[in-house]
């Protein structure tokens, strides 16, 4: 098996490679677009007392339940992020935004259909990542790049047969990208297809390698089935990566990073 760990070039992933803007305060998201979002999560006083302003009262219970302060604010800044970004897309107040939740617990806007608009939220330590798309399902997944004692063990147990040979044969310096890879890949597509850990993961497979192109190459043996899916892998800050997951198709990504 090839395991040489080089950049491979992609027509497509550079077409809809990734520029990191501000965002201006009226969006549009066209139903062929993908709008990714990052945010550092650790704020100020003013600012965590402007999100918590936003929040239901169910989200500031659970937020109250965090043991450690650091966890709570950081919930409170994702998740009243999540209002303000919505509120720009909807028009509407922050606060006035409401959540309902799928049979795995997904979240998705109550009573509000009409407009389209899926999104999905993930976070890992300071940083946070956000997705939007209109009249398609989408997950997305971060988490910060770190040594694994049990790493050949967890990838063992958790990828899929193609994915651990893969994974067996990266070199020792290359493995905890690599391990990352697949894991934002894997929880990025059943965060989008909303099934959670009851969609078994060795059941598809993703690339891993560092520096290959992010894809969705098989589902449940059915390679056509992953056609069907756009996968896009992305670097929030140093140190991190991630992963998107949208139905196709998907013409144009926008990236925006909250000030």
């Amino acid at each position: 098996m090839d395991i040489e760990i080089t950049k491979i070039n992609n027509q497509e992933n550079e077409q809809l490679q990734l520029q990191w803007q501000t965002p201006p305060h009226s969006l549009v998201l066209p139903t062929e677009d993908l709008h990714l979002w990052v945010a550092v999560l650790d704020r100020t006083e003013d600012e965590l007392e402007a999100f918590w302003a936003t929040l239901s009262e169910e989200e500031q219970e659970r937020a109250s339940r965090f043991y450690f302060e650091r966890d709570r604010n950081r919930y409170v800044v994702a998740r009243g992020l999540l209002r303000v970004i919505l509120g720009r897309y909807l028009r509407l107040p922050p606060a006035h935004i409401s959540f309902a939740y799928g049979e795995f617990g997904k979240p998705m806007l109550a009573n509000m259909t009409e407009s389209g608009i899926q999104f999905n939220v993930s976070h890992a330590q300071e940083i946070g990542v956000f997705a939007f798309t209109r009249n398609k399902q989408v997950g997305v997944d971060v988490e910060a790049i770190r040594p694994l004692s049990d790493i050949d063990q967890i990838a063992e147990r958790f990828f899929s047969p193609y994915e651990t040979a893969v994974f067996r044969e990266i070199p020792p310096d290359y493995k905890p990208e690599a391990f990352f890879n697949c894991w934002t890949r894997k929880e990025a597509y059943i965060k989008a297809i909303g099934e959670g850990l009851s969609c078994p993961l060795e059941q598809f497979d993703v690339t891993l390698r560092p520096g290959e192109p992010a894809r969705l190459l098989r589902v449940r043996t059915s390679r056509d089935q992953a056609k069907n899916w756009f996968m896009h892998a992305f670097t929030p800050e140093p140190g991190y990566v991630a992963a998107v997951v949208a139905e196709q198709p998907v013409a144009r990504l926008q990236g925006w990073r909250w000030p």
